[in-house]
């Protein structure tokens, strides 16, 4: 999972990214360098333990967002950040073809592109200000609908915090990618029991640590989690059917209506999204 991109000595300040496009000359594929129009902003995020985290906002470009994707990355000290392929992806290509708005942050101590998050990795627990501070910004910038969406280590602190930290009554469920459940407890599953709000689970059937018959079993205790398990995927969503299936997926329960991804795109690109 180690990403070698390098990481900018001093991260690029906070504020709108300046962007420009090109017109396609008909259509073009949607490929992994696509970056499609939104309103993208570099943000700092502000803990309540004094830690600033870095991260980004993508919204689409010219009409409010339907609903918010909330993202957490999956284990920092194996190479989890904001700009895992997954992730980027989502802020690539959903403001503009299912109008969401995705926020990306690095965790504590965690480093991408983007530039370094403040702090030291918490093993998920000191995270709970982490996503706090996600859910604060959600709520002082008015983003309708949030769903938290969490992928492997990210899964850990969405089933952990997600119910429980400030602003977490606007959040509207979860939607869990690869989760390995080893440091959410019973517990866990049974507070999301309790509060009643949906899970969305997708588990890869080659998944190396929880695989789908496992996870039928594990959340069996939450009513209201839907487990979907992908045949052939592997915990990192690595190909282009699983990206494209995983991003459908989190787009369709974020709006409640199916939604699937264009394969071509006729209309304005970023020109300069090879620059990172």
């Amino acid at each position: 999972m180690r990403d070698l991109s390098p990481v900018p000595a001093t991260p690029p300040p906070a504020g709108p990214v300046e962007q420009h496009y090109r017109r396609t000359a008909g259509p073009e594929p949607l490929q992994a360098r696509t970056v499609l129009p939104a309103r993208r902003e570099r943000l700092v995020l502000r803990t309540a333990d004094g830690l600033d985290l870095v991260g980004e906002l993508a919204l689409p470009e010219d009409a409010p967002p339907r609903a918010t994707l909330v993202t957490f990355h999956p284990l920092p000290t194996v190479g989890g950040h904001m700009d895992i392929h997954l992730y980027l992806k989502a802020a690539q290509w959903l403001p503009a073809t299912a109008g969401l708005a995705v926020l990306r942050f690095n965790t504590r101590g965690t480093c991408s592109r983007r530039g370094c998050s403040d702090g030291a990795f918490g093993d998920g627990v000191a995270e709970r200000e982490d996503v706090a501070a996600a859910l604060a910004l959600v709520a002082e910038r008015g983003l309708p609908d949030p769903w938290l969406v969490g992928w492997s280590f990210g899964t850990e602190l969405v089933l952990q915090h997600g119910t429980s930290v400030p602003h977490a009554g606007h959040v509207r469920g979860g939607i869990l990618l690869s989760p390995p459940l080893r440091r959410s407890t019973d517990a866990d599953l049974d507070r999301w029991a309790a509060d009643g709000r949906p899970l969305r689970v997708l588990v890869p059937g080659l998944d190396d640590f929880l695989r789908p018959e496992e996870a039928r079993r594990r959340f069996a205790r939450v009513p209201q989690a839907e487990v979907v398990g992908v045949e052939g995927a592997r915990h990192l969503w690595i190909g282009r059917t699983y990206t494209r299936g995983v991003l459908d997926d989190v787009a369709s329960t974020a709006l409640g209506r199916p939604v699937a991804l264009p394969t071509a795109w006729d209309g304005p690109v970023v020109a300069d999204a090879g620059e990172g």
